[in-house]
């Protein structure tokens, strides 16, 4: 601003630019209090309006472009369908003290996350653990563990508890034996949804089953969601996790059991004899039984389907198959 001195030895404005004025040119949008126009927004500081989140907290810069933090959440949330953590679902226990007392006290933990890299003393402790209870070991970055933790202290390792309590296939087996009934058993090979595990577990208590065993790699645990999809039915009906699939099944032959898996190049379901000491092996939608586990199995079962698509819901095919062999039973 341009000033002049006065004959005090003072200074004063120019000509023009008195006080209270801008002196700016016409049409000059003058400034608010706050030194902001009217309107004006600051784009690092979103408004966030009653019930939204702002773009800092969605994960996204101030541009709306997502950022490092928004891609590993978004990165998480679809490890999390994939690897059925369901960490939403069941009880996270965080920390290097907190984990080796959960494996100690006996509580059944389905996963055990380790951050990659630390293979010190207290982690190699816990690791042993987790192999004596067979629970899924999984090495994941940093990153990924911050995301799941609830504390922001997690120590590298994360570990997250099933909902119910497994049982032993010993168990399954004496449940059949105190009913005086041959054992009727459902194997699950690669089934990763929990509402398909729940809706078997469901069925499997309704067709009068004595038991389900699942694997210990590559499926879902007992998560809250399979038990709310299973009615109720997980009260009932125990399930067991082994680490072997095919050695359970070599084991089971030696007590008695025969095993029909599920399989659309089989032989149609009504043209087998499916009664006695039966082990009903069913796969995932998209991949089926896997090859290993359909070698041990003795009969495969086809389902007749006349309409377009070629493959039925995994819950539903276990629903179909399993009361075939009640039909039979019955009869």
């Amino acid at each position: 601003m341009a000033y002049r001195e006065d004959k005090a030895g003072g200074r004063r404005m120019a000509p023009g630019r008195a006080a209270g004025k801008t002196g700016k040119k016409p049409g000059f949008q003058r400034e608010t209090k706050a030194g902001r126009k009217p309107g004006y927004r600051p784009e690092d500081k979103a408004v966030k309006r009653p019930g939204e989140r702002t773009t800092a907290a969605a994960g996204r810069d101030r541009h709306g472009r997502e950022d490092a933090k928004g891609k590993a959440a978004a990165e998480w949330n679809n490890r999390t369908e994939a690897d059925m953590g369901e960490i939403g679902d069941g009880s996270v226990i965080e920390g290097r003290n907190a984990v080796m007392e959960a494996f100690r006290s006996g509580r059944p933990v389905d996963r055990l996350y380790i951050q990659d890299g630390c293979h010190d003393g207290p982690v190699l402790s816990i690791k042993r653990e987790a192999q004596k209870q067979s629970a899924m070991i999984k090495y994941v970055e940093k990153e990924r563990l911050d995301q799941m933790s609830e504390t922001g202290r997690h120590q590298g390792v994360i570990a997250v508890t099933a909902a119910y309590e497994y049982a032993s296939v010993e168990d399954i087996l004496q449940a059949a034996e105190e009913k005086k009934e041959p054992p009727f058993l459902i194997l699950l090979d690669n089934i990763e949804d929990p509402h398909n595990l729940g809706a078997i577990i469901r069925t499997a208590n309704l067709a009068g089953a004595h038991g389900v065993i699942i694997p210990k790699n590559r499926a879902v645990g007992l998560t809250s969601t399979v038990a709310r999809t299973s009615a109720g039915a997980l009260n009932y009906t125990p399930v067991a996790k082994v680490t072997n699939l095919g050695k359970t099944i070599e084991d089971l032959k030696k007590q008695g059991l025969w095993f029909v898996c599920a399989d659309m190049e089989g032989t149609p379901m009504y043209r087998l004899d499916l009664k006695g000491p039966v082990g009903l092996v069913i796969g995932s939608e998209g991949e089926g039984v896997s090859r290993l586990v359909k070698e041990k199995c003795d009969l495969s079962a086809a389902i007749p389907m006349r309409g377009n698509i070629d493959s039925l819901n995994a819950s539903v095919a276990a629903g179909v198959l399993a009361y075939e062999i009640v039909r039979q039973r019955l009869n």
